[in-house]
C-alpha cells in the first residue's frame, strides 16, 4: 500500500473535521446540534476530495472512503448522537460529572466514524478497540454500583477476545492479499474456493460479531449494564451493539462464501434468539426487558447476515436502532404504559382469531411474491415474515373485534408494502457478493421458530401447568448461562475490589 498525495489530502479532510467535533462539542451548549454539523461536514468533505478534486476511485485511498452503505450508517450515526446528547443535556445538568460523560461520549461517537469509514484494516481495528475502551468509561460511569461494575468487567474481558480475533483474522487476510486495503481485499471476491487461511479469517470475524452483539452464552453484560445512566444505555442499545451486524455486512464478500462461519452464526445467533426472546416474557423491569429484547433482534439480524439477507439485516439495523433509542429514553413513560396495561382487561386471541390472522398473511405475502417476482428461497425469512404478521393482527383483533378485519388487513398490506420497498432501495448499497442458499438452514431457522411459537403458546395459553411453572423458572434464570459465565471471568481475572456501597448521584438512571 503507498500513501500518496491524494491519500494524504483525503485523510487530512476527514480527520481534521472528527478532531474539531470532539474538541468543539466539549460543552453542553448546543452539543447535539455541533456533533451533526461535524459528522455532516465530515462526510461532505470527504465525497468532495474524492469525486470533485482526486477524482479517484475508493481503493486508491489508504485510509477512508465514501459509499452508499458509509452514507447510510453516517445519517444513523448523526441521528443516534443528536437525540441521545439532548436527552443527555436534560440527564446531566445537575451533575458535576456530567462534562465526563460528554467527553466519553464524544470519544465513542468518533472511533464509531472511524469504523464506519475506514479503508485500512489497521485503522480499522485501532477504531474498533478505541470503540470498546472509550464506552467501558462510560459503563463506569458510577463506579460504587456493584452491578455495573461487573457488568463492565465482564464486557471488558469479552471486547479483548473479540479483538484478538479480529486482530487475528485481518492479519491472515494481510498474509493472503497482501494489502491491508479493505477495498482492494473484498474485490478478489467471490472466488471458486477459498483458502484455508480464509476461512478461518471469516470464522474469526463471525466469532468477533456474535461477541460483540452480545448472543448467548456472552450476554450478561448486556442485561446487567443497565445500571449505568439511561443515555449510556441507549447509546449502547441503539448504536454501539449493532456493529457486529455492520462487520459481516462490510464483508459480505468473503462471509458469504464462508459455509463454517454461516453455520456458527446460524446456529449460536438463532439459539440466542429464541432463548432471549422466551426470556423476556419472564421479565417485568422495563430495562431488563428492553436488554433482552436487544438480544433477541441481535440475533435475528445475525441470522439475516447467515442467510444471505444483507439488505433485510441493514434494514432491520436502522429500524432497531431508531428504536431502541426511542425506548430507552422514554423508559420513563414506558413503565407507566405498562403499569396500565397490567390493570387493563387482557383478551388473549382465539384459535379461531388465529386462523383468521393467517388467512389475511398467507395470501397477503403469496401476492407480494408473485408481483415481484423473487424468489420463494430461502424459505424461512418468508415463513417468519408471515409469522410476525400474524401475530400482529392477531393482537390487533383480539383488542377490536371483527370491525378490525378492514384495519388489519389494511395494516399487513402497508407493512408487506413498506418491508418490500426498503428491502428493494437498500438492495443496492450492500458490497457485492455471493450467497449460496443452504437447504439445512432454513430447516433451523423454521425449528427455532416453530419451537418459539410452542414456548409462547404454552406460557400464555396454560400458565398454571406444572410444565409452564418450570419453564418460567428456568427462563427466568436465563438457563443461568450468566451464573456460569461470571464464576468462570471471576476465576480467570478477578476483579480488582468489589464495591461493597451502591450510591445514586444526581444523575441517576
Amino acid at each position: 500500500m503507498t500513501f500518496n498525495g491524494s491519500s494524504f489530502l483525503a485523510t487530512t479532510v476527514v480527520l481534521a473535521p472528527l478532531l474539531i467535533m470532539m474538541l468543539w462539542t466539549f460543552s453542553w451548549r448546543w452539543a447535539a446540534a455541533k456533533t451533526i454539523m461535524g459528522v455532516a461536514f465530515a462526510a461532505a468533505a470527504l465525497y468532495f476530495v474524492q469525486t470533485m478534486i482526486l477524482d479517484v476511485p475508493a481503493s486508491q485511498l489508504a485510509w477512508f472512503h465514501f459509499n452508499p452503505l458509509v452514507s447510510i450508517m453516517l445519517l444513523l450515526i448523526s441521528f443516534i448522537a443528536w437525540i441521545v446528547l439532548r436527552y443527555a443535556a436534560t440527564n446531566f445538568a445537575q451533575d458535576v460529572n456530567g462534562k465526563r460523560f460528554l467527553w466519553w461520549f464524544n470519544c465513542t461517537v468518533f472511533a464509531v466514524l472511524c469504523v464506519v469509514t475506514s479503508q485500512n484494516l489497521v485503522l480499522l481495528w485501532l477504531a474498533w478497540v478505541a470503540i470498546s475502551l472509550s464506552f467501558h468509561e462510560l459503563l463506569m460511569f458510577y463506579p460504587t454500583r456493584a452491578r455495573a461494575v461487573l457488568a463492565a468487567h465482564k464486557k471488558f474481558i469479552l471486547a479483548r477476545v473479540a479483538e484478538a480475533c479480529l486482530a487475528v483474522a485481518f492479519f491472515l487476510l494481510w498474509r493472503e492479499h497482501g494489502s491491508l486495503n479493505l477495498d482492494e481485499i473484498l474485490s478478489h471476491y467471490p472466488v471458486n474456493r477459498l483458502s484455508a487461511q480464509e476461512q478461518a479469517a471469516a470464522i474469526l470475524i463471525a466469532l468477533a460479531a456474535l461477541i460483540k452483539c452480545a448472543q448467548l452464552p456472552v450476554h450478561g453484560w448486556l442485561i446487567q449494564v443497565v445500571e449505568s445512566p439511561t443515555p449510556v444505555s441507549a447509546l449502547l442499545h441503539a448504536g454501539v451493539i449493532n456493529l457486529g451486524g455492520f462487520l459481516l455486512i462490510l464483508f459480505s464478500p468473503l462471509f458469504g462464501q464462508a459455509l463454517i462461519a454461516q453455520a456458527i452464526v446460524i446456529v449460536v445467533a438463532g439459539l440466542s434468539m429464541l432463548v432471549a426472546a422466551l426470556v423476556m416474557m419472564t421479565r417485568i423491569s422495563i430495562k431488563v426487558r428492553l436488554a433482552w429484547s436487544t438480544n433477541a433482534q441481535m440475533g435475528l439480524m445475525l441470522v439475516e447476515c447467515a442467510l444471505g439477507l444483507y439488505e433485510l439485516a441493514l434494514l432491520h439495523m436502522l429500524a432497531h436502532s431508531c428504536y431502541k433509542a426511542l425506548a430507552f429514553l422514554n423508559s420513563g413513560e414506558a413503565v407507566a404504559e405498562f403499569l396500565r396495561a397490567q390493570h387493563s382487561t387482557k383478551r388473549l386471541p382465539t384459535l379461531r382469531g388465529w386462523f383468521l390472522a393467517s388467512l389475511v398473511v398467507l395470501p397477503a405475502i403469496a401476492l407480494l411474491v408473485s408481483l415481484s417476482g423473487v424468489s420463494l428461497l430461502p424459505l424461512s425469512p418468508w415463513l417468519i415474515v408471515a409469522a410476525a404478521l400474524t401475530v400482529f393482527l392477531t393482537q390487533l383483533s383480539a383488542v377490536g373485534g371483527r370491525q378490525q378485519i378492514v384495519y388489519s388487513l389494511s395494516w399487513c398490506l402497508l407493512l408487506l408494502g413498506t418491508y418490500w420497498a426498503f428491502k428493494t432501495i437498500l438492495a443496492p448499497v450492500i458490497p457485492a457478493h455471493e450467497h449460496t442458499y443452504r437447504v439445512w438452514f432454513d430447516v433451523w431457522i423454521l425449528s427455532l421458530f416453530a419451537i418459539l411459537l410452542l414456548g409462547y403458546f404454552q406460557l400464555r395459553y396454560n400458565p398454571q401447568s406444572t410444565s409452564s411453572h418450570r419453564l418460567f423458572i428456568a427462563l427466568n434464570a436465563g438457563f443461568y448461562l450468566d451464573e456460569w459465565l461470571t464464576r468462570l471471568t471471576l476465576k480467570l481475572w478477578p476483579l480488582p475490589r468489589t464495591p461493597n456501597t451502591t450510591t445514586m448521584s444526581h444523575g441517576a438512571i
